[in-house]
């Protein structure tokens, strides 16, 4: 019995050690890289794991928003402003 018990310590100690490596790779390759695309305003695609930069559709056309109003919360919602 006391063998089992060994055994038993050992497989449970090499899963917990997996899971601990397991978890820091998922924070450092995956949730770091997020929070820190997000504090900076932009768009985090967590399949790519690519942080792309918003873009206005005005931008692109080259017609501008015309509400004063609209144009400022689309702006500070790019974080621009």
């Amino acid at each position: 019995m006391n063998r089992t018990l060994e055994r038993l310590k050992l497989i449970f100690l090499a899963a917990f050690a997996v899971l601990t490596v397991g978890m820091m790779i998922w924070q450092v390759g995956w949730i770091w890289p997020r929070q820190n695309c997000e504090k900076a305003h932009k768009w985090w695609d967590g399949s790519q794991r690519v942080c792309a930069q918003p873009v206005l559709v005005s931008d692109i056309t080259g017609r501008v928003i015309a509400d004063p109003q609209a144009r400022a919360e689309a702006l500070k919602a790019l974080g621009r402003k």
